[in-house]
């Protein structure tokens, strides 16, 4: 139960509130210097304006769309940060072969460690974000406290110290805070995007206005290519005593319109037969004397003549006639008594674009079938329809394509790709990403063994991917958002390092495996967590190579002037060793003078 407040009635805000009643538009947020919190606040040139009959002089006009936090959110897409994705093998399946990939954690997080291995690669982005109904949804602030503990749920905090709460329409940030929590992530989707790809983002009537205002931003005006209206519910279901609402927005935006091709609606029609000769106005030979002359078929020579027994004439002239006779595209017929010829016409596909109505993808009462099909029902409320993702797919996706959801909920967008591979036998990779929010333990999805939505996620996926196992990549790689495999020493100032003796300290965590450092490493170097990796062993050392030796690393303690050499007869283009792997300085000089004689291209790194 909610506590009393025991205080007076702050009369300024109810004053704003009757204000917002009468003219809603004169209303914004702005921060409370004394408490460093935002609330509604008026804009007083604009209610002096609304209460005028004249220009009221003062205040300076300029179209803008601002909001308390932009700032900070500009900032936020470029900050850098110390984080890893650390491999989930047990959670995964297929993980030698599989190229999709599956990430546990903050989605601003992912994307900043994608950024570098997907820059201006991924083909299209689809996001599901919160739709700020008044609802709540997980939002991570920059406040700071001194708590320790790490829980994505309301009250409590990340590993940064960040509170980690639920935004609702009763706190004074409802829509600034949602529009800092949309701005940062779409800043870094726009770098992932090729240069003829495509975001579409599901919405609703409560923030398409910032939505779109944002997306012109990042994106550009130009570069808006449609929303699309989706019919998302069969009935009056949400009735009010207004109107019910049964459809969503999906607006649709481009990284660089002039290079996007959209699939079309391709159609046969029917071939079909046209006299030859002339009908109606301008039918006489002296309308047009060079189309009065004689063709021959089959030993059958004809003249353009009517039924009256006038001269008429042919509907195209003597060259054109040879080409369509070569082509086979004439034909003899006996009308009425009379030898007439006909042109062929064979069937025709007609190309037309799709509409902006979606109204046969699938709904939300379809995407709650999908689940219970696959023994997964009430575990994910208002799932996106698998028809509606197939359908954005198939209108800018192609083979090899890649395509990223980060905010992938119950996985819908993975389950779509693996149908659509199946079906047209193309090879669309999928990236997912989604913050491990805890689900409430009354929910169907806890009861159920479910601890996060994450585990719902993973699991659709799997079950999803038997019906489609014979026809394509349904694995899926599992990686988790963690802190820095690299001990707080690793940043440390030169100063600092110089009082550590070579060998004595070890850089990295004592809780990481060879294959946290490896994928650690490949995104570092922009390379792609997809890539595949082989495990060998040179001296009793373990050894991986990545996508065939395009970077060989060894992790191992005391690896001998073997491993070295072994590994620089691969002639990688990157090689990687742990620092501690060497006992001393001159070990690390004998390193670089073997790869000078076996492989002076290889770039080499030390952690």
């Amino acid at each position: 139960m909610d506590k009393m407040k025991m205080e007076t009635k702050d009369l300024t805000q109810d004053n704003i509130e009757k204000i917002e009643e009468l003219f809603p538009g004169v209303v914004t947020e702005a921060m409370d210097p004394s408490t460093k919190k935002v609330k509604k606040a008026v804009d007083f040139d604009a209610l002096r304006q609304i209460l005028s009959d004249t220009i009221v002089e003062g205040g300076s006009e300029r179209y803008n769309f601002t909001w308390p936090g932009k700032k900070e959110a500009i900032l936020e897409a470029n900050r850098p940060i110390r984080k890893t994705l650390r491999p989930c093998i047990e959670e995964s399946r297929d993980w030698n072969n599989t190229k999709n990939i599956y990430i546990k954690g903050d989605n601003l997080d992912a994307l900043k460690l994608l950024r570098e291995s997907y820059l201006s690669s991924i083909k299209m982005i689809y996001i599901d974000p919160p739709y700020n109904t008044g609802y709540d949804f997980i939002y991570r602030d920059s406040y700071k406290t001194e708590s320790k503990k790490y829980s994505e749920l309301i009250g409590e905090y990340d590993s940064n110290e960040n509170i980690m709460f639920k935004n609702t329409d009763s706190n004074g940030r409802f829509h600034s805070d949602w529009c800092s929590m949309i701005y940062s992530r779409l800043v870094m989707a726009r770098d992932l995007l090729s240069d003829n790809g495509v975001i579409f983002i599901s919405i609703d009537d409560h923030e398409i206005d910032n939505l779109l205002k944002i997306c012109t931003e990042i994106f550009g005006e130009k570069n808006h290519v449609c929303n699309f209206i989706w019919k998302s519910k069969q009935g009056k279901v949400g009735t009010t005593s207004t109107v019910s609402t049964t459809h969503e927005y999906i607006v649709c935006f481009a990284r660089n319109i002039e290079k996007v091709t959209f699939e079309m609606i391709r159609t046969q029609s029917e071939g079909r037969k046209e006299n030859l000769r002339q009908w109606g106005q301008a039918d006489r030979r002296e309308d047009r004397p060079s189309m009065w002359y004689p063709i021959t078929i089959d030993g059958v020579t004809v003249y353009p003549i009517k039924e009256d027994g006038t001269e008429g004439r042919w509907r195209v002239g003597q060259d054109m006639c040879n080409e369509l006779q070569n082509a086979g595209q004439l034909e003899l017929m006996k009308k009425n008594d009379m030898m007439n010829i006909y042109r062929i016409f064979p069937p025709a596909e007609s190309i037309t674009p799709y509409d902006t109505i979606l109204t046969d993808v699938g709904t939300t009462a379809k995407g709650a079938i999908t689940l219970k099909k696959l023994d997964m029902s009430r575990t994910f409320d208002y799932s996106k329809p698998v028809e509606l993702l197939c359908f954005l797919e198939k209108l800018c996706t192609t083979n090899e394509d890649v395509i990223l959801d980060f905010f992938s909920g119950s996985g819908t967008s993975a389950h779509a790709t693996m149908f659509l591979n199946s079906q047209d036998h193309k090879n669309r990779k999928y990236i997912l990403v989604q913050i491990p929010e805890q689900c409430d333990s009354s929910d169907e999805s806890y009861s159920k063994g479910y601890t996060n939505i994450c585990d719902v996620g993973i699991e659709r996926i799997k079950r999803a991917g038997e019906l489609y196992k014979e026809d394509c990549d349904v694995g899926c790689r599992v990686f988790v958002v963690d802190d820095t495999n690299m001990k707080d020493i690793y940043y440390s100032s030169e100063d600092h390092k110089q009082k550590l003796i070579d060998g004595l300290v070890d850089n990295i965590k004592e809780n990481r495996t060879d294959l946290d450092l490896l994928y650690g490493i490949l995104l570092d170097w922009g390379l792609k967590p997809s890539l595949s990796v082989e495990k060998f062993n040179i001296d009793s050392k373990d050894v991986y190579s990545v996508d065939s030796n395009v970077l060989v690393a060894c992790f191992a303690y005391d690896i001998s002037e073997l491993v070295i050499r072994e590994i620089s007869k691969m002639k990688p283009t990157f090689a990687v060793f742990r620092d501690s792997s060497f006992k001393n300085l001159q070990d690390k000089i004998n390193l670089e003078e073997l790869f000078k004689n076996e492989s002076s291209e290889t770039t080499i790194k030390v952690i």
